[in-house]
C-alpha cells in the first residue's frame, strides 16, 4: 500500500496525509502459485478489499459503513481476528436482544444493524447533525480523528461532519471544525503525529473567538520529538512547501487539495 500511495502526497515518509485519494488494490499481493506466507489467497483479497470498504447489505449491496482506511492495516486485528470484539457480542447479547446465547455466527447485517438502531440508537448514537442548540449560543466544537484508525473507521466522523455542515450552512466553521490526523491510529500511536493538545486549541477559540487554522502536533520515538506536522482542519491538509526538512512543520502549509 504505501510503495502504491505514499508518495501521493509528495513526502515519503510511511503516512498517507489523505487516505482517500489512496485506491491500492490488495490483488497485487495475489498468490501466482498456491498459497505462501508472502501472498494472499483469492479468498484473503476479498476480505482486505471489504475491510477497505466496509460492511454492506448483504440483500441490496449499499454500503452500511465506511471500512478503514489505508495506513490502519498493521493493526486491522482489532476488528479483524478470527472473533469479533467482546464488547460487540455482548452488545447485542445483553442490550440488543436481551438473549445471552445469542451467536454472533447468526449476524445479519441487513437486519440486524437496525435492530441496534431500534433498540438502543436513541440512548447510545450521537449521529445528530443540528448542532443548532450548541451553535445558537456561541458553542464550539472540535472534532479529531487519526485517518490510520483500526476501531472506528475515520470516514465515520468525516461523513458526521459533512452532514453538520450541510445542516449548519456556510457559518458551521466558525463553531465546528474537524482535524484529521494522519498516520494516528486509535486517539494516539501510529507513524503519524499523535502528541497535540486539542483542549488548549479549543480554549484559544471559546476565550478569543478566532477558530483554529491550524493545531501543533508532533511524533515521539522513545519520548524525544522526531517529526512535527501541523494539523489542519478538513478538508485542508498539510503540503509540503517543496524545500527544507520534511521533518519540520515549519516545511508545511495547511491549503486545500
Amino acid at each position: 500500500m504505501l510503495q502504491a500511495c505514499d508518495a501521493l502526497d509528495s513526502v515519503k515518509d510511511g503516512v498517507l496525509e489523505d487516505p482517500t485519494r489512496c485506491h491500492f488494490d490488495p490483488a497485487v499481493l495475489a498468490c501466482k502459485n498456491g498459497a505462501g506466507a508472502d501472498c494472499l489467497t483469492q479468498p484473503q483479497v476479498e476480505t482486505a478489499r471489504k475491510i477497505y470498504t466496509g460492511p454492506a447489505d448483504p440483500r441490496t449491496g449499499q454500503n452500511m459503513f465506511p471500512g478503514l482506511d489505508p495506513g490502519s492495516e498493521l493493526s486491522w486485528a482489532t476488528l479483524t481476528g478470527p472473533k469479533p470484539m467482546s464488547l460487540a457480542v455482548e452488545v447485542y447479547q445483553y442490550l440488543v436482544f436481551q438473549k445471552p446465547d445469542w451467536n454472533y455466527l447468526d449476524f445479519d447485517p441487513g437486519a440486524d444493524i437496525q435492530a441496534a438502531v431500534r433498540a438502543i440508537g436513541a440512548t447510545y448514537d450521537a449521529i445528530d447533525p443540528n448542532l443548532k442548540p450548541l451553535t445558537g449560543h456561541g458553542g464550539k466544537l472540535l472534532l479529531y480523528h487519526g485517518w490510520a484508525d483500526p476501531g472506528i473507521p475515520p470516514r465515520a466522523t468525516v461523513n458526521y461532519y459533512k452532514r453538520v455542515i450541510d445542516a449548519l450552512g456556510s457559518a458551521a466553521r466558525a463553531n465546528v471544525r474537524l482535524f484529521m490526523v494522519p498516520g494516528m491510529g486509535h486517539c494516539r500511536g501510529g507513524e503519524g503525529t499523535d502528541a497535540f493538545d486539542p483542549v488548549a486549541a479549543l480554549d484559544v477559540w471559546v476565550t478569543t473567538g478566532k477558530a483554529p487554522d491550524q493545531i501543533p502536533a508532533a511524533h515521539l520515538t522513545k519520548g524525544v520529538v522526531d517529526k512535527t506536522r501541523p494539523l489542519c482542519p478538513y478538508p485542508e491538509v498539510a503540503k509540503y512547501k517543496g524545500r527544507g526538512d520534511t521533518n519540520s512543520a515549519a516545511n508545511f502549509t495547511c491549503a486545500a487539495q
